[in-house]
């Protein structure tokens, strides 16, 4: 006895898409140049292999009970992802990437890289984007481990992977704050490490897989609490749970709004420099993808956006 996989073919899909446009078998058969009995034999054995009933024998009609509509659905999903398939193929056999992944650190502008994101998927390619969030050393670790083809926001790290490559995203300078009714928003300034230790830090986890990962400004036996991106950093200093030092393009307008406070300090604020980096060789071997996403991190604006355009939430 045949199986369903032995009998649900696209070809034999498609005969039902037929039947159902048709309204009977006969006007099936004369539209397929079939005789109605071969039509008739290749449904039972569809019916026999399911072990259901497709079609209501009782009318003249080609009416389909509800196992029919279902597999008259399903079929026409299935139809619809082959003929996918067979798209996305010819296309990636044009030289774009069937998966690009980008790490993209916290700090960057999510909404600037969804705006990326839209313009690339106007051009209809067949590659699937993945987008993966990490911070600090484990952005760059997410390319050099081979789990991302680009990644956006890595500070220049040394890498004796003569496959990666980097280029200057633009510099962002750090300043120390806290929300207005924190006890450090009235201290005298600069404020000493010794002052500032007494209350809890807000930190941001490394995403980093392998070793200890990084950590910026915290000072030894001080009380900290540690978040999972720089969007929830920022959340948790407007609350007044912690201080530390938070990117300016991300806290330039709860500083205006009065909703955080800067505090000098007796250290000097942080500059940092951002790199995106990606894998690969010559332009020329570069994957499709690839090449697009370079092509607009070329573009002064571009680089602007995705360290400055931050939406703030009030």
């Amino acid at each position: 006895m045949q199986t369903a996989r032995d009998v649900l073919t696209p070809d034999a899909l498609a005969m039902l898409q037929v039947i159902a446009a048709s309204g009977s078998f006969a006007a099936a058969a004369r539209t397929m140049g079939m005789v109605p009995s071969a039509l008739t034999y290749r449904v039972r054995q569809i019916e026999d292999a399911l072990d259901v009933l497709l079609y209501d024998r009782s009318s003249r009609q080609a009416q389909l009970t509800e196992a029919g509509a279902e597999l008259l659905r399903e079929g026409a999903r299935l139809l619809g992802d082959i003929d996918a398939v067979a798209n996305r193929v010819k296309r990636v056999a044009t030289g774009w990437e069937s998966q690009f992944t980008i790490a993209v650190d916290t700090i960057i502008s999510k909404a600037t890289v969804m705006e990326l994101c839209e313009s690339f998927f106007a051009l209809a390619p067949p590659t699937r984007i993945r987008l993966r969030d990490e911070t600090l050393s484990g952005t760059f670790e997410a390319l050099t481990s081979g789990q991302a083809d680009l990644a956006i926001g890595v500070t220049p790290e040394g890498s004796p992977n003569a496959d990666i490559h980097s280029k200057p995203l633009g510099t962002v300078s750090f300043v120390y704050a806290v929300a207005p009714h924190h006890p450090l928003a009235g201290a005298s300034e600069p404020l000493s490490d010794a002052l500032i230790q007494e209350y809890r830090a807000v930190a941001v986890a490394d995403s980093v897989q392998r070793g200890r990962g990084l950590t910026f400004g915290l000072l030894s036996g001080q009380d900290v609490f540690t978040v999972g991106s720089m969007q929830a950093k920022l959340d948790a200093q407007l609350r007044g749970l912690g201080g530390g030092n938070l990117p300016r393009c991300m806290a330039d307008a709860y500083i205006e709004a009065g909703r955080l406070v800067v505090k000098k300090t007796e250290r000097s604020q942080r500059q940092v420099s951002i790199h995106y980096a990606w894998r690969g060789g010559k332009s020329g071997s570069l994957g499709r993808a690839l090449q697009w996403w370079l092509h607009q991190l070329e573009s002064p604006a571009t680089r602007c956006a995705l360290l400055e355009q931050h939406r703030a939430h009030f």
